[in-house]
């Protein structure tokens, strides 16, 4: 009399086997785009950040001078704290008024697929082209009081603000909506049969269920504030900007990745190996600050 065979074994084998004799096909070309395409210029652009260059072919080592020179960069301190206060304020926006969204929208309203849509709707319009938008909705707005969005640091601040949120809010909500389906209902139903409130529900089983779409949308707004390039670039330029008692001009609406930009692409082409030091500290800045956010916020999630 034959054995049978477990199916599940002979699938088992039948699947696997070619998977892993053929799995470095399929992962060389992804292996391959990965190093072409950021390690190589990581390595690059550090090892330019301790030279003096005009092109990537013609340099001169000149150590740590570059850092130093950063360091000293009265533009790039004044960036890093206007970009940090930036970061700061579009995070607790965006994360508020996302969650609430998501909220709402989870609460068996009638046309919440269709407001879902509306709210995602400005995540798909490219940065630049949100920014000249914006730029012309506020100056037919600031123009009944004689000013303009590039000719006011405040208006300049909370109009990126405004900008900002308006693009990712949408984004976040979605991440939140996913959390809220995932919280369990027998959770909730029990506190309701145990006499507690909407509020005592919301803060003592939905939000700490939901920590792991707090811990994303807290990394991703945090990082993309400050990273904000395009958004920056095209709706303020860093304008307006003020004289410094040694002549410099300092941007007071420029944040650190416009920053780099300028250095790199100023009038002064013996700055770019400035420049590329202060893209390596920005570099570890964001990945620093990103990696302490995840740590702290995982830390608070609850296991299901």
């Amino acid at each position: 009399m034959k054995r049978k065979r477990n199916a599940a074994s002979v699938n088992s084998r039948l699947v696997r086997r070619p998977i892993q004799r053929m799995f470095p096909l399929f992962l060389l070309p992804m292996t391959a785009a990965f190093c072409i395409g950021f390690v190589w210029p990581f390595l690059q652009g550090l090892f330019l950040s301790f030279t003096k260059f005009k092109t990537t072919s013609k340099w001169t080592w000149v150590g740590a001078s570059n850092y130093l020179k950063a360091f000293q960069d009265d533009s790039f301190m004044y960036s890093f704290g206007y970009t940090a206060l930036f970061a700061f304020v579009s995070l607790v926006i965006i994360n508020v008024l996302a969650f609430a969204v998501a909220y709402a929208l989870t609460q068996k309203i009638r046309g919440a697929n269709l407001f879902r849509t509306v709210f995602f709707m400005p995540n798909l319009i490219g940065g630049i082209v949100l920014g000249y938008i914006w730029s012309m909705i506020f100056d037919g707005i600031l123009s009944y009081y004689n000013t303009s969005i590039i000719m006011n640091t405040t208006w300049g601040f909370w109009g990126l603000i405004i900008l900002v949120c308006w693009q990712q809010i949408g984004y976040m909500m979605i991440i939140y909506i996913a959390g809220l389906q995932a919280v369990p209902e027998d959770m909730l139903e029990a506190a309701k049969i145990d006499g507690a409130n909407g509020w005592q529900s919301l803060f003592k089983i939905t939000i700490p269920n939901v920590m792991p779409s707090i811990t994303i949308c807290t990394f991703l707004s945090l990082t993309n504030g400050f990273k904000l390039f395009d958004q920056n670039l095209a709706l303020t330029g860093g304008q307006p900007f003020i004289i410094n008692p040694d002549g410099t001009a300092l941007h007071t609406t420029e944040m650190l990745a416009l920053n780099i930009y300028n250095t790199f692409y100023g009038q002064n082409v013996n700055s770019r190996g400035v420049a590329q030091a202060k893209a390596v500290l920005f570099f570890i800045l964001v990945a620093s600050i990103g990696l302490i956010q995840l740590r702290a916020t995982r830390n608070k999630e609850v296991q299901q």
